[in-house]
């Protein structure tokens, strides 16, 4: 008798700002998903933060069906503990594919430790960390990792004027204003004046409390995809070139001009130095499982700076992580396999550790 399928429980959608890429993203991994390893049990979480069991979705999933390339959030309602728990006598792994708050930030796997279920990606301290960028650049600088000048403001605890200014003085115009704590780009603007700065601060501040400013760099955009847990592995780096003046929210979703490069055209030796710095700084965050992690490069300056740490990086066969990867030579149906594994990998790991005194 064959054992029973292991059951893929696919989250999406969220109550961020970034809940329609999310959607996008669900639909390509479904989709290439291993129908003969896996039980796929798509769930969407609406933006009034109710979930889903997309019936429709795992019945088109079971005949063939193509689910297009978006995964609508429908299907009836259902406890998000019931539906990540299941039965018990079947094993459940949570692939959250929620990018931005309250899904990439350790909320999500906070809920899945207390209810002991396998999860893909970093744990509760290394998503938190790495989605608030101002965090992550504090611990990126004790470890000695190179980054571009920045400084942060936390409204209610600092003035945004006085930071305006401040970071006028210290690092120059123009500057990119993003709030700390979002990804995609979103709420992310470039400042070329006193005034500009000032309503990029106010607009950062609609989606977080905590806001980064950062000198502008003027280097090539390189990300390396990196996987594993304690002995991580990298990909090829490949580059942005990005269609308008910095690769914004509309660049990724919207008009697509955005061009990649895979591999990134770089000497040999660079190429190893980005590989070799992104692992770094996977273990240095204490990542596990998968992250993307962003770089400026500098040819005839700083060399490598890093930019920020993606735990939930885009994951269609369009996005930058899985096609690194497939340029590195793990398919992209063999990579959603390989993360399942590492996160029951690390799940053993961490519910073999003693409680007793």
């Amino acid at each position: 008798m064959s054992s029973p399928l292991l059951r893929l429980v696919v989250l999406y959608g969220g109550v961020s700002a970034e809940h329609d890429v999310s959607r996008v993203t669900a639909a390509h991994v479904l989709t290439a998903a291993d129908r003969s390893a896996y039980t796929l049990v798509p769930v969407g979480i609406a933006k009034d933060g109710t979930w889903h069991l997309n019936e429709f979705a795992a019945a088109a999933l079971a005949a063939g069906d193509d689910l297009g390339n978006s995964l609508d959030v429908q299907g009836p309602v259902v406890n998000p503990v019931d539906v990540i728990t299941g039965t018990g006598e079947v094993e459940t792994v949570v692939l959250p594919l929620l990018h931005g708050p309250h899904g990439e930030d350790g909320t999500i796997q906070g809920m899945l430790e207390l209810f002991k279920i396998p999860y893909v990606g970093c744990g509760v301290l290394s998503s938190a960390l790495c989605m608030d960028k101002g965090m992550a650049k504090e611990i990126a600088a004790r470890a000695g990792i190179p980054q571009c000048r920045w400084i942060t403001l936390r409204e209610g605890v600092d003035d945004p004027r006085a930071a305006a200014a401040r970071a006028i003085d210290e690092l120059g115009l123009p500057v990119f204003v993003k709030p700390a704590n979002m990804g995609s780009s979103v709420g992310v603007s470039r400042a070329d004046s006193a005034e500009e700065l000032d309503r990029a601060i106010d607009g950062a501040l609609r989606y977080d409390d905590v806001v980064v400013i950062e000198e502008a760099v003027v280097g090539r955009e390189i990300e390396v995809g990196v996987l594993g847990n304690a002995a991580p592995e990298t990909t090829v780096p490949g580059e942005i070139r990005p269609g308008s003046d910095f690769y914004d929210y509309e660049d990724k979703y919207v008009t697509g001009n955005a061009r990649l490069v895979i591999p990134a055209e770089l000497p040999d030796e660079a190429a190893a130095q980005a590989r070799e710095l992104a692992a770094r700084v996977f273990t240095a965050l204490r990542c596990t499982g998968m992250a993307r992690v962003d770089f400026f490069y500098e040819a005839d300056g700083r060399g490598w700076l890093l930019n920020e740490v993606n735990t939930i990086p885009g994951f269609t066969p369009a996005s930058m992580y899985p096609k690194m990867w497939e340029a590195t030579g793990v398919a992209y149906p063999d990579l959603i396999d390989r993360l399942v594994e590492l996160a029951r990998a690390v799940h053993r790991r961490r519910t073999g550790f003693s409680i007793e005194h």
